[in-house]
């Protein structure tokens, strides 16, 4: 096995739940979709292996990998204009990083319904990201993330009450 390939394999075992979780968001649910998303990034993490740099982590730089290729997918669904998916049904589970993609439907389609920038944030949060390091991807201080955080959740919340 090549080095790149053993690199890979590494990055894949340690990565694939963190991208499908982000592509679950991005895809409002919708497991199937983001599936096919993941295996998207992946491809795409393995075509840019040799481009990486070094200077950030594999994991930043795998987030970042993963966003871009969602907001393509979000880019080229708009163009084609394709429906939005079901009404919210529940409220937002007390402990996010113990969230069950598939008894958490109604919150993915709530998260669905942020803009785009939110929604990444979202993602990063339920993720079990720090700040310091959403900071860091995003390119903003992390006092900044803190209040963005707060009034996503505020947001949320307004959505999954009262379907908004």
């Amino acid at each position: 096995m090549s080095k790149k390939q053993q690199l890979f394999e590494d990055i894949y075992k340690d990565s694939y739940p963190m991208i499908l979780q982000m592509c679950l968001g991005y895809m409002k649910g919708d497991m199937d979709l983001a599936k096919d998303l993941s295996q998207e990034v992946c491809i795409n993490i393995w075509n840019s292996l040799d481009d990486f740099r070094g200077k950030s982590s594999y994991r930043t730089w795998i987030y970042r990998i993963t966003v871009n290729t969602c907001l393509q997918h979000i880019r080229k669904e708009k163009k084609s204009k394709k429906v939005a998916i079901d009404q919210i049904l529940h409220a937002i589970p007390a402990e996010p990083h113990e969230i069950d993609p598939t008894k958490s439907k109604s919150l993915y389609i709530a998260i669905g319904k942020l803009v785009e920038i939110d929604r990444l944030l979202i993602m990063m949060v339920l993720d079990g990201q720090d700040y310091d390091s959403i900071s860091e991807i995003m390119g903003i201080q992390p006092t900044n993330v803190r209040v963005k955080i707060h009034r996503i959740k505020k947001r949320l919340k307004k959505i999954l009450e009262h379907g908004e």
